[in-house]
């Protein structure tokens, strides 16, 4: 594996899971990618796990507190590395996005705030200290894509653009564009209709695999759900868009072009 150096501003840096089910969500993941669950437990606060893969940082997982999150089903959450958490969220605010949580210190781990951009998709922006984030990426078990649905492409690319300086370009896809944040293509903005009837705006990571079909298979099996089959990705491999048993969309990606994966010590 590849050492890189710190992340960028603009990066996509950690995923969070928050579920309704942490056993069970320990129990998914570590059979579908061989993650490793690691609890942190600070004093009088909920308990935190961090799953790790091959002994790195690849995503955390907490408890969704039925009482706090006013019917909002389980699901993933897409940090984005920023250098100051407050200045970041006062920017959103002045580019059409709204504030949902203020900029507040996460165990010491850095700092953090949860956004909705101007289309409708939550997100959230990380100020890294001890946890800067991602451990590894691109291999398989792991992060390697995070794409944005959005009834307007158009207005999501300018609000992220301007927050975030990323660059952007028209993929291969109709109708889509390629995000390249921290200098390296990372993700992609899709029409909301593309991801299929009902969808609402929102960030979907995509998690290398080996086998696509065999991965979609199984997770089926331990009581996943296929919100898209495993189906041919142009130029790069096959991939599949799954619910986990609590409701958690996420999707994986076999890629047949070489990839390098990155890791962080």
């Amino acid at each position: 594996m590849t050492q890189t150096g710190a992340r960028t501003t603009g990066s996509f840096c950690w995923l969070e899971l928050a579920t309704s089910d942490i056993a069970a969500a320990k129990r998914f993941y570590g059979e579908l990618f061989g993650w490793i669950p690691t609890e942190i437990t600070p004093e009088g606060q909920p308990a935190y796990t961090r799953f790790r893969l091959h002994g790195r940082d690849v995503a955390g997982c907490y408890h969704l507190d039925p009482a706090q999150c006013l019917g909002v089903p389980p699901h993933w959450v897409t940090y984005i590395q920023v250098e100051d958490a407050e200045s970041a969220a006062t920017r959103a605010l002045s580019l059409g996005g709204k504030l949902v949580v203020d900029p507040f210190d996460v165990l010491g781990l850095g700092r953090a705030a949860s956004l909705q951009d101007p289309c409708g998709a939550y997100f959230c922006i990380w100020q890294p200290g001890s946890l800067p984030g991602f451990g590894v990426t691109c291999e398989p078990g792991s992060a390697c894509w995070h794409e944005l649905t959005t009834p307007d492409p158009e207005r999501a690319r300018d609000f992220y653009t301007q927050l975030f300086a990323w660059e952007t370009a028209t993929s291969d896809e109709e109708h889509s564009l390629r995000i390249k944040a921290g200098g390296r293509d990372s993700g992609g903005i899709l029409p909301l209709s593309a991801a299929g009837e009902g969808a609402r705006p929102s960030w979907t990571p995509y998690f290398r695999v080996e086998d696509c079909d065999q991965a979609a298979v199984r997770a089926r099996e331990m009581g996943g759900a296929w919100r898209l089959p495993p189906a041919a990705l142009p130029g790069m491999g096959r991939f599949a868009v799954l619910e986990d048993p609590q409701g958690a969309v996420f999707a994986i990606v076999q890629m047949t072009k070489p990839g390098k994966p990155e890791t962080r010590a």
